[in-house]
């Protein structure tokens, strides 16, 4: 984009993506964060904190990866598929994955389309336009798949890297352990630590001590274990992230409203919207120094992050409305 739109002023507002604009406050790190390999006891001591933040029984069922990505490509290698379902539109990477790994990867529209896949993938909430689909209805599809088990496939696959944040029962992690269900959470959009580089998979037993053996020793960092073990374990600045982010998602909605775009969708941390001016309004943007998330296959949609600070809104309001 400073290629593009070399003389936009700086610094960039980069509101492309969904990462939390206000992290969570870093602890001081010890030296030996920095000068050591972490210790066994130190992972299992994350493992057991994302197991209580996640809600899952046994911190046997977690697998701790160098970010959510890094799960992604790596599931499609170790439980392979001839053919797998992707309920879109969604974060592409999930597709790519399963189609670098040699797996047949249709897109389908329809939650019910997923009921006759080998192996089905989908986020929740989703990934641009924040659809839900409520845990009863996944744990019936897991149950489903797990029948094919024995035969091929059988594998349900949730990222829930937006699920922390949202209100009300979205999780379909606490019916771990399940034969056929995988779920991924991320660490850096909720905490908004993308460059930790820090993400969970929650699975049977099975599964995750299979993750972890191929991960293997030290996959994830000592400062990352020393910010996720503080953070994963404090309630109250979740609960105070989630009504902040509440009253700007309102105050979001409202400016988009105020500027003539229609918001169609999203979460706490994005907001989908769409316009026929979107090209133009993205054009604008970036000649104020604004990235905003456009969409190659649906031209009239634009994703907001949302900003950090009064002045970034300000910012963004005049950018909008002139």
């Amino acid at each position: 984009m400073r290629r593009r739109y070399p003389h936009a002023p700086h610094p960039w507002l980069d509101l492309s993506t969904g990462i939390n604009p206000v992290p969570y406050k870093m602890p001081p790190l010890e030296p030996d964060a920095l000068t050591r390999l972490p210790e066994p006891a130190d992972e299992h001591a994350l493992r057991r904190a994302a197991a209580r933040a996640y809600g899952v029984a046994d911190p046997e069922f977690v697998a701790a990866a160098p970010g959510t990505q890094v799960l992604i490509g790596l599931l499609p290698v170790l439980f392979r598929a001839r053919s797998v379902a992707v309920l879109g539109p969604t974060y592409a990477e999930h597709a790519r994955a399963w189609t670098l790994a040699g797996a047949e990867v249709r897109m389908v529209d329809r939650f019910e389309a997923l009921e006759d896949a080998e192996t089905a993938v989908l986020c929740n909430p989703n990934n641009p336009d924040g659809r839900r689909i409520e845990p009863a209805r996944l744990r019936d599809l897991a149950d489903r798949l797990a029948d094919r088990l024995a035969a091929h496939g059988g594998l349900l696959v949730v990222d829930e890297a937006f699920a922390d944040l949202e209100p009300g029962p979205l999780s379909v992690a606490g019916v771990l352990p399940h034969p056929s269900l995988i779920v991924l959470r991320s660490f850096g959009k909720t905490y908004g630590f993308a460059g930790v580089r820090l993400g969970f998979a929650l699975a049977s037993a099975e599964r995750s001590r299979l993750l972890r053996e191929v991960l293997g020793p030290w996959a994830v960092s000592g400062p990352a274990l020393a910010v996720a073990l503080r953070a994963l374990r404090d309630d109250a600045w979740l609960a105070t992230a989630a009504q902040r982010l509440d009253a700007g998602a309102r105050a979001l909605d409202a400016l988009l409203a105020q500027a003539g775009i229609r918001v169609i969708g999203g979460t706490r941390l994005f907001r989908l919207a769409e316009s026929p001016e979107a090209p133009a309004i993205t054009a604008r943007l970036a000649a104020a120094g604004i990235h905003v998330r456009r969409f190659a296959e649906r031209p009239e949609w634009l994703r907001f992050g949302q900003c950090g600070d009064a002045s970034s809104q300000q910012r963004l309001r005049a950018a909008l409305l002139g």
